[in-house]
């Protein structure tokens, strides 16, 4: 027997629907996974509970994802140590003393945003605290700046090489069944996938058309107009704002001291990305010593061969001990204070972690086979699905929309990774290999599907009124959070279309190019009409 047949769909959809339901992903994803144990235990509660407990270890058993979790752990507490120095504030008040107008100042936000990428929480409390003073002077609305903050949070993280979000979809990536047959490392998956993900590489390219076009629409349009007229957030609308967020303030702070954890953590991972290839090749046999597994083998290729959850690891180890060094001897932490930041920060990601370790079990029931105690959700699928001949074209726009639903739904994009990429991942292989599609266009097939789960996740992360990101945008920006969520919803849903239509597209040509020429045709069709089409009251 290679799967359960139609009783495998019972997880995922029982996650999906009790996260609509619940609005809670983590009893969603436990639920979801007793229920595909009990599947495979023939409804024997005591021996699911028992494969439920061993199926929770045997995630955290393997080398991949025990360094993944401590890596998503120690950022957190790195992050930390960061915000316990008060050096954002610092760093803030530093880079923008000469921003005199209302585009400089939402400028400067954007670039913030993109230098803070390591982390979405911080990325939105940090940047809302240092650009808010400065936003109110220049005129720009909270909702504005709370838009630049979202946009720049989770868009941003799931771009960047060294986050936890990208690391979370390696790994799910990489235990998802066919994805062997694309011949690549979890890391080289990533850095190929960038240009595919169309949600949200738009979503910030449409903020900085946005800044300086000031081509505003919708209940943006009215916030910005009242700005201007000196009145930051309508309270009389939306209501009051939830509350506001200041960062540490410490006198001995320097903008250096921000962004030395920062360099520190891409310089070593830059330098581990390759060593640890290096070092992986001395054998004994091909190669005798890292010397010689250096003049061996390229740059180019150790970078493109690297396990990247042992750089990664390597790296933020080296970084918390170089920063926990630093900050002592610049005197802005103690000995106690540096260890309560950690913890304190390491406390701050157990929610996420717990999702992490949830999507990574739910992700190995759904695809193992029934006799290593999985139901083979994914060979069924790929073999309905290719044995009634649908169209590979239409996939990536499906599972786009399916995912950026069930994200909204929810407010998380790392559970919506977790339910979607392990049955994504088999579906665009089968339907590729049964297309008789070469090597490159599988790679590509894939890509765009996969790029397609993790923009609609990206969506809903962006853009949902429940969503952390979306709250704390709101909060950073101290702003009304429906005001937030109203004037923002138009720009993600009108970037969504366009990804939607750059998905049909790219899925028809199985083209990148294909995708991103439809995707900026419908982007400027929407920048010249939508500001005449939608008028403020």
């Amino acid at each position: 027997m290679t799967s359960f047949g139609m009783w495998g769909i019972i997880p995922p959809l029982l996650t999906i629907v009790l996260a609509f339901v619940t609005k809670d992903v983590i009893v969603s994803l436990f639920l979801g996974i007793l229920s595909g144990t009990l599947i495979v235990a023939d409804g024997n509660p005591l021996l699911a509970l028992i494969n439920l407990t061993d199926a929770l270890a045997a995630s955290l058993a393997d080398e991949w994802n025990i360094r993944i979790f401590l890596f998503c752990a120690l950022l957190g507490g790195l992050v930390g140590m960061l915000s316990k120095t008060g050096a954002a504030g610092v760093f803030g008040r530093w880079a923008s003393a000469k921003l005199k107008t209302c585009k400089g100042s939402s400028l400067m936000t954007f670039i913030f945003g993109l230098i803070i990428f390591i982390d979405d929480y911080f990325n939105s409390l940090t940047v809302g605290t240092i650009m808010r003073p400065i936003s109110d002077k220049t005129k720009v609305s909270r909702a504005k700046l709370s838009y630049i903050l979202d946009s720049t949070a989770a868009p941003v993280c799931i771009i960047a090489p060294i986050s936890s979000w990208v690391v979370t979809v390696m790994s799910i990536v990489k235990g998802s069944e066919g994805f062997d047959a694309l011949r690549m490392t979890p890391f080289e998956f990533f850095i190929r996938s960038i240009p595919y993900n169309l949600y949200a590489l738009g979503a910030l390219a449409f903020v900085l058309i946005i800044i300086l076009t000031k081509r505003d629409f919708g209940p943006m349009k009215e916030s910005e107009a009242l700005a201007a007229s000196g009145k930051l957030f309508n309270e009389e609308k939306y209501g009051a704002v939830a509350g506001e967020v200041d960062n540490a303030i410490n006198d001995k702070s320097k903008p250096v001291d921000m962004l030395f954890p920062i360099i520190v953590l891409i310089v070593t991972a830059l330098v581990f990305f390759p060593v640890t290839t290096w070092m992986s090749a001395v054998d004994g046999e091909a190669y005798m010593s890292f010397k010689q597994a250096v003049m061996g083998i390229s740059v180019s290729d150790a970078f493109k061969d690297t396990d990247a959850s042992v750089a990664l690891f390597y790296s933020i180890i080296f970084t918390i001990f170089a920063t926990y060094i630093y900050y002592i001897a610049r005197k802005l932490l103690n000995l106690s204070g540096a260890g309560e930041a950690l913890r304190d920060g390491v406390k701050s990601m157990i929610p996420a972690l717990i999702i992490l370790v949830m999507a990574w079990t739910i992700g190995t029931i759904i695809k193992s086979s029934p006799e290593d105690g999985g139901l083979g959700l994914g060979t069924y699928l790929s073999e309905l699905v290719v044995k009634g001949n649908f169209p590979l074209a239409l996939i990536p726009m499906i599972v786009f929309a399916l995912s950026a639903l069930i994200s909204f739904a929810t407010g998380t994009s790392w559970g919506t990774f977790g339910i979607m990429i392990p049955l994504v991942m088999p579906i665009a292989t089968g339907l590729a290999q049964a297309n008789g599609l070469d090597q490159r266009a599988l790679v590509n097939a894939c890509m765009i599907c996969i790029a397609a789960v993790v923009g609609g996740a990206v969506f809903g992360d962006h853009a949902s009124p429940i969503s952390d990101t979306t709250i704390l945008s709101s909060t950073g920006a101290g702003c009304p959070h429906l005001e937030h969520v109203a004037t923002q919803m138009p720009y993600a849903i009108f970037i969504a279309l366009c990804s939607a239509v750059g998905f049909i597209a790219g899925g028809f040509a199985m083209n990148i190019l294909v995708a991103w020429i439809a995707f900026a045709s419908v982007l400027m069709a929407g920048i010249v009409f939508l500001p005449k089409a939608f008028k403020s009251k």
